[in-house]
């Protein structure tokens, strides 16, 4: 079947209009469902024809106003359309086991089944014969026959439920990516904010996890809930918000209107730190967001992905920091999102925030990512700066009223801001949001301070630059950068002993260097330190510079002794350290054994309870050797205040998988102490862990065939472990010849999980299989995507 265009769905939107669908599930039997659909629609030029889509169905019957409509490689054919039109669909389809369309799952715990319905870009054709794109939004009446014990929720209310058969309100105007349903015995709370019904569900074997931050999620959600009525002078815009915590999840949440989803693992079944929960808040925030960035004003086409995630993103960490959900909320973004922005912009599958070239739904996916996502929230948080966030939010507001229940573009948002700001923007928008890469900013040698602006295009930069001296003071100086070079009156280049810190504050997108007395004095100043979000864009900037080859390895390494033991925010610390460890502890480049004393004196000084100790914790396991790693599981020498809980239990069994010091029998003792459907996942990143032909033999099988994705990404996130090149070079190879099987019959965005985990990334070999795959000419668009960031990624590290 082939994707959807750009060029189709824009002469359908021209000739349609859909006035309503009406739909029925019947889920009743455990082999498949069974849908049905009315679709009332408008033409606009009679006579025309057009087409509807199907996808995964068996035994489709099709009229249109009356007559059959045949069905040719998913495309329901449409000829000679009335005025007004009605199709009448039906079709049988087995449930998914990998997140497409109706997923089915059985807890292995108690046996019980659950239900969702998830459509994204174009899987609402899964569940539904429809016109799969996102500018042709219509109002939804949804019944499903269920088991009438059974519990179901949709994108709205329910209206009537009796003897097995639920109906629901009819929704406002939704596009189909955005529908969504969920049935089966699940574990309910309920409560009312605002006169908003608010609902918490998740299995029934999880309701003990669900009921102890039952407190915790209402407030979040209330909270989230008034910031943004104050933010948008809009309500929320649907009849109740419902969030419900899923099993088998392949994505991370998804924002269906009034449903949104999570994956379980926001649902702390064992001990959390403060960064789960702060970062989980980030997420609810984001999710939420969405019901008006997405969901109220709905991107036209694929191209502008970003008016979703990247307002999402932005107002996700903007509400965290301004409710005090999570104090160092902007600092968090700039060590882990906005960096994970940067990244992407270096690669060669880097694209323009707003793109112009979408030109179908299989293209559609590749955009979710950094620059979408993280590139697209810090451009944005510049553009609020550049306006005045008054003004900014002035526009935010219209936007909201202009198109509601409606589609915008980039040039619909562009016109209302620039309304509100009396100015013209598309000259910004050309530079930040049409255009590629990152400006690197750097102070030059001089008696005044002068920077430099590299990189192309030139954009204008509102930032500050700040003197973090090493008696503690700080100097402070807002600036302006639009050329090449901008002087800064008031601070002098940095004296010896003085870090001179240019975005300080994060106001804006771009990589940042220090002159050579500020990375002198970065070791004696940057442990004293207060405010989080500058330690953030130190260690942001110090990171790129050693991915860019500017700082040593050594250096970086010098730098992490002296400043890290010291960190207060979970958050920065796990970022540094993951990046020392995956980044250049398992390329050679510098040693295990000074992260382990890092992260001992880290937990010696942590103070006791759930938060700090665990994330100290974790993080010593994580590059510990076998005999404390092993005492910690036994029991007697884990420390003191430290519940060694399942969650944990696994991380250390893991650790010793990939050091050779535990057996298959031992993970399959902890599968039976934990017989859950994520013990099952941790199981399996255990055995791709052990150092034997046959557990890699096996791990490789479900990374290629597996078709669960969440079992096909815990064995791919273990796969390579150092020390076991013996076992693991003859797959290096074999990757590039199994690739394109790792995309077959998996939800889509999972399966390109599967392909990044699995590349060889710490593997010089790979690189010649990487660019004889590459010079395939019929290489899926996709995969080549992956292997050229992967082989990107490979170089960087290269001697």
């Amino acid at each position: 079947m082939s994707s959807l265009s750009r060029a189709e769905a824009v002469e359908r939107a021209r000739l349609i209009t859909v006035r309503s669908y009406a739909i029925e599930l019947d889920v009743t039997s455990g082999d498949g469902f069974t849908s049905r659909t009315v679709a009332e629609f408008s033409c606009a030029s009679p006579g025309a024809g057009t087409f509807a889509e199907v996808k995964g169905a068996q035994a489709v019957h099709v009229r249109l106003n009356g007559r059959e409509a045949p069905v040719v490689d998913g495309r329901v054919v449409l000829r000679d359309l009335a005025a007004e039109n009605r199709l009448e669909a039906s079709f049988r389809a087995p449930y998914s086991h990998s997140g497409e369309g109706v997923h089915r799952f059985t807890d292995p715990e108690d046996a019980r089944t659950y239900l969702y319905g998830q459509a994204p870009i174009d899987d609402a054709q899964r569940m539904f014969v429809c016109f799969d794109q996102p500018d042709l939004k219509a109002p939804i009446s949804l019944t499903v026959l269920a088991p009438a014990q059974w519990t179901v929720r949709a994108n709205a209310p329910v209206r009537s439920s009796a003897d097995g058969r639920w109906k629901f309100e009819r929704t406002p105007p939704l596009s189909t990516y955005l529908f969504s349903f969920l049935a089966g015995p699940w574990h309910v709370l309920e409560r009312e904010h605002d006169g908003i019904p608010l609902g918490l569900l998740c299995r029934r074997s999880l309701a003990p996890a669900l009921d102890a931050d039952a407190d915790e999620l209402f407030g979040a959600t209330a909270a989230s809930l008034d910031h943004y009525h104050e933010l948008f002078d809009t309500r929320y815009p649907f009849a109740k918000y419902d969030q419900a915590f899923i099993p088998e999840f392949p994505g991370g949440a998804v924002e269906n209107p009034a449903l949104v989803n999570f994956r379980e693992e926001f649902l702390f079944r064992a001990g959390a730190t403060d960064s789960d929960r702060h970062r989980r808040f980030v997420v609810m925030a984001h999710e939420m967001a969405h019901m008006w960035f997405g969901n109220l004003v709905t991107l036209r086409w694929w191209d502008d992905v970003w008016l979703n995630e990247a307002f999402a993103e932005y107002m996700g960490w903007r509400v965290a920091a301004q409710t005090g959900r999570h104090p160092a909320a902007l600092a968090d973004f700039a060590i882990w999102r906005e960096r994970w922005g940067y990244t992407a912009d270096l690669r060669p599958s880097t694209h323009p925030v707003a793109p112009e070239d979408v030109a179908d739904t299989a293209v559609a996916f590749q955009n979710f990512d950094g620059i979408s996502y993280a590139k697209g929230a810090a451009a944005l948080r510049q553009l609020a700066v550049h306006l005045g966030d008054e003004v900014f939010l002035a526009g935010v507001r219209d936007y909201f009223r202009r198109y509601r229940f409606a589609n915008a573009a980039l040039a619909d948002l562009l016109a209302v801001l620039g309304s509100a700001a009396g100015r013209d923007l598309t000259g910004w928008a050309e530079l930040w949001l049409r255009s590629t890469g990152a400006n690197t900013l750097r102070p030059l040698p001089s008696g005044e301070l002068v920077v430099e602006q590299t990189g192309r295009p030139l954009r204008p930069h509102r930032l500050t630059a700040s003197a973090y001296a090493s008696d503690g003071s700080v100097r402070r100086v807002p600036f302006t950068i639009d050329g090449a070079t901008a002087t800064i009156p008031g601070l002098a280049a940095a004296p010896a002993g003085t870090v001179l810190l240019l975005n300080d504050g994060d106001e804006t997108y771009a990589k940042i260097r220090f002159d050579p007395f500020s990375r002198a004095a970065l070791p004696a100043v940057l442990p004293d330190v207060e405010d989080p979000l500058a330690r953030a864009v130190i260690w942001t900037a110090v990171i790129d510079a050693v991915r860019d080859g500017e700082i040593p390895p050594s250096e970086f390494l010098a730098l992490l002794v002296a400043a890290l033991p010291t960190e207060r925010q979970e958050g920065i610390f796990d970022e540094v350290l993951a990046f020392a460890r995956d980044c250049l502890a398992r390329r050679g480049l510098i040693p295990f054994a000074p992260l382990a004393e890092v992260c001992a004196g880290a937990l010696a000084g942590a103070a006791p309870g759930p938060g700090r100790r665990l994330a100290a914790a974790r993080a010593l396991l994580s590059v510990a050797d076998a005999p404390l790693v092993r005492s910690w599981l036994a029991g007697p020498g884990a420390p003191e205040g430290l519940a060694v809980d399942a969650d944990l239990r696994w991380a250390l069994l893991l650790r010793l998988c990939a050091l050779g010091a535990a057996t298959p029998d031992e993970i399959a003792a902890e599968q039976r102490r934990d017989p859950t459907a994520k013990g099952a996942e941790r199981a399996a990143a255990a055995r791709a862990a052990l150092p034997t032909p046959q557990a890699k033999a096996a791990a490789w099988s479900a990374i290629v065939t597996d078709p669960n994705p969440r079992l096909a990404v815990a064995n791919a996130g273990a796969f390579w472990q150092p020390g076991q090149e013996a076992l693991t070079d003859p797959y290096v190879e074999r990757y590039f010849t199994d690739a394109p099987a790792m995309l077959t019959d998996r939800y889509l965005l999972a399966a390109l999980q599967v392909v990044r985990l699995s590349f060889p990334v710490h593997s010089p070999a790979a690189l010649a299989p990487a660019d004889a795959l590459l010079a395939r000419p019929d290489l899926d668009p996709l995969l080549r995507r992956e292997i050229a960031d992967g082989a990107d990624e490979l170089r960087r590290w290269l001697p």
